[in-house]
């Protein structure tokens, strides 16, 4: 009678569950309502004979039955019937009173561990461990739990943080890093279910034999398995593991509790991760002010300043040693170290720094901003035998290693290094307090240059202010020079006839230059037809358009001949891309003489744009007399300009192919072919820059293409 069993069809139990609410048996022998579980064999055996069965219920619902029994054959009648019904109605009172208490002391219960929970929490800012500690030991007492864990969940992997009443040898393991295996509770918890309940962990180890956590699991006497997740919003944080040595699935009541100290594990986390949040911020201000106090303190003193940010560098990004280096052409010298093992120090004061193919520095050199190596060892430049690595790894023990470059307007000036002594990679965060400190140290550096060219412009300006007078009537005198000069020369080669005080740069000598040569087409139909004055007109027009573009692109003025402009690059004052800024000066002087064209032309005057460019080798120097001289080119070079533009077409500007190749694709060109030019033997490979969409369509004269 006390064993367990369910309802079969038409027993007793059956019946009141069908509704039900007395059932009596005069004679248990003789009856013949079906028996289940040996049942009347057991009655009969132990003396019963007649029985009576009321049933319990609660708005409704079964809750149980009194069972009575008489060892002789005779009927209960309506009185004792009445009597048993009313026992059966006080029973149900007193179990609801019993519910209703264990579910008052349970929540009490629940309350109190939260309170505590919380209290902890409180008592605990930023520190876990005890927190995580507490909510297991309340959740085990709350919801029947033999063994458990708290596991967080970072960079793809699960460790526990926190166990309870587990072997050793599992809470080792489980403090483990582990990977989410398919199918697995981790995964169906990652995949977003709301828990993970596993009946007989048993079960679950022979379906995942090479799981050594599942293996050792079950090896230890955990059976029944509930896993809660730590969710902050839909982001995976971890979970709450609970585990029964016996087969007993967790209740609803039980699932919520453990849902409920989740909630408040990721209440934790997320204080612990405000709380260090708020310290880092505080630390790195502190530290940055500290700096930038030093900074002030030491105007023009690097030393401190850089002892200082190395400090608070390691201190922020957890570095066993550091070191700061200051570009020294093509290597680094250093300006500052902390912490440097002895015999790695006793080795780099023997040995110049050498940027080695691959390392840092070299990696620094060739553009990275930062730069994190996991493992020093673990990287070809240690296993090929560079010898500062080798130094480095086995005399310093640096394992990871973290690089910001000090840049200023993309110019390398150094770079702090920080090292651990273990594989440990440095978080973004730490990545960002490292580039920051390599700001400070930009600016540091800034501030001593700066405040080192004040020192020597304020000793230029006194010994200036010494020399004044001597200096007036010498100034005087060369200003007059370059007035005179500059009717005769271009501006830039006037001024540097000056400075050098002699005119040896105007003497004759071979130079690769680029030249352009550009006129009207046109230009003598127009002439014949014109009035001088209206010709006249145009032309001021005309040159007070192109004129300054000479000087805008920096080029050297050859002659202004009617319509014919000759300019060159790369002399006397030789300049970066001579080539690409003639090309350039080149289409800016066809879209302004397109403007002017385009209004004469709404005149009734046809006339169009053409220009050729060369570059190669000529003989330049100074022609004329004294009171009237001026500087040019001669050579071949300035002979395929003038033809280039002399076959250009309305609107076109050719291109030598030397001119083409040294544009390095900078501008649009597209191939002509072979061109003969008069005065040449062989053909020459020419090309065109073609017109711009934005650029004045420009009608071509004498059968060149016509613009739509």
């Amino acid at each position: 009678l006390g064993a367990q069993r369910r309802a079969q069809e038409g027993s007793l139990l059956h019946r009141l569950i069908d509704g039900e609410n007395i059932i009596e048996i005069e004679d248990i022998a003789a009856s013949a309502q079906p028996s289940s579980f040996g049942a009347r064999a057991a009655l009969t055996e132990a003396g019963a004979h007649s029985m009576l069965w009321v049933a319990l219920r609660r708005e409704g619902k079964l809750v149980g039955a009194f069972n009575i029994y008489r060892t002789e054959v005779r009927s209960f009648t309506d009185k004792q019937i009445a009597l048993l019904q009313n026992f059966a109605a006080q029973a149900v009172i007193a179990m609801e009173n019993a519910r209703l208490i264990t579910e008052t002391r349970d929540a009490l219960e629940q309350q109190t561990a939260t309170a505590e929970v919380l209290a902890v929490i409180n008592a605990s800012p930023g520190n876990l461990a005890p927190v995580f500690d507490a909510m297991l030991e309340k959740a085990h007492k709350l919801c029947g739990i033999t063994f458990g864990s708290l596991q967080l969940y970072e960079n793809g992997k699960v460790r526990a943080v926190a166990v309870r009443a587990i072997s050793e040898d599992l809470a080792e393991l489980l403090r483990q890093p582990m990977k989410p295996r398919p199918g697995s509770s981790l995964s169906r918890l990652l995949a977003g279910e709301r828990f993970v309940q596993n009946i007989d962990l048993l079960e679950l180890a022979e379906r995942f034999p090479d799981d050594p956590r599942m293996k050792l699991s079950a090896a230890r006497g955990l059976r029944t398995g509930l896993f809660v997740p730590l969710r902050k919003e839909s982001e995976f944080l971890g979970y709450i593991s609970a585990f029964r040595d016996q087969v007993r699935s967790f209740s609803e009541k039980e699932i919520a509790l453990l849902e409920n100290f989740a909630a408040q594990a990721v209440i934790a986390l997320e204080n612990a991760r405000l709380i260090t949040e708020t310290r880092e911020a505080l630390e790195q201000q502190t530290a940055t002010a500290e700096v930038l106090q030093v900074i002030n303190s030491s105007p023009g003193d690097l030393a401190p300043v850089f002892d200082a940010i190395l400090e608070k560098a390691m201190h922020l990004c957890g570095a066993a040693f550091g070191e700061l280096r200051a570009r020294d052409g093509d290597s680094f010298r250093s300006a500052a170290t902390r912490g440097v093992p002895d015999a790695f120090a006793e080795y780099r004061r023997n040995n110049a720094f050498v940027a080695e193919p691959g390392s840092l520095g070299a990696r620094i050199l060739a553009g990275e901003q930062v730069v994190q190596v996991l493992d020093l060892k673990d990287e070809d430049v240690y296993r090929a035998g560079y010898r500062n690595r080798r130094a480095l790894v086995d005399l310093g023990g640096a394992r990871t290693a973290l690089v910001a470059s000090l840049r200023k307007d993309g110019t390398v000036l150094g770079f702090i290094i920080v090292y651990r002594q273990e594989v440990r990679a440095f978080t973004d965060k730490q990545i960002a307090v490292l580039q920051n400190f390599a700001d400070q140290a930009v600016i540091a550096m800034e501030n001593a240059r700066l405040l080192g060219e004040l020192r020597q412009r304020t000793e230029e300006v006194a010994e200036l202010n010494r020399g004044l007078e001597m200096r007036v009537a010498e100034q005087v005198e060369e200003l007059g020079r370059v007035g005179r000069l500059k009717r005769f020369l271009a501006p830039q080669l006037a001024e540097l006839i000056v400075s050098q005080g002699d005119e040896k740069i105007l003497e004759s000598h071979r130079r690769e230059i680029v030249v352009v040569f550009c006129d009207l087409r046109g230009y003598t139909a127009f002439t014949e037809t014109a009035e001088p004055e209206e010709v006249l007109d145009f032309l001021r027009e005309y040159h007070g358009a192109l004129g300054p573009l000479v000087a805008q692109f920096e080029g050297t003025l050859d002659q202004f001949s009617g319509d014919g402009i000759m300019v060159f690059f790369n002399d006397p004052l030789p300049c970066p891309n001579p080539a690409e800024r003639a090309v350039k000066m080149a289409m800016a002087m066809r879209e302004g003489a397109g403007a002017l064209i385009a209004d004469w032309r709404a005149r009734g005057r046809d006339l169009g744009f053409g220009a050729g460019v060369a570059q190669g080798y000529a003989t330049l120097g100074q022609i004329g007399f004294s009171e009237r001289s001026g500087y040019t080119a001669i050579g071949t070079v300035c002979n395929v300009a003038a033809r280039l533009c002399s076959e250009a077409r309305d609107g076109q500007i050719l291109l030598s192919q030397r001119v083409n190749v040294a544009l390095k694709g900078s501008v649009a060109t597209e191939q002509i072919g072979a061109v003969s030019l008069k005065g040449l033997t062989q053909p020459v490979v020419a090309y065109n820059v073609p017109l711009a969409a934005t650029q004045p369509a420009l009608r071509v004269i004498e059968g060149g293409p016509q613009s739509v």
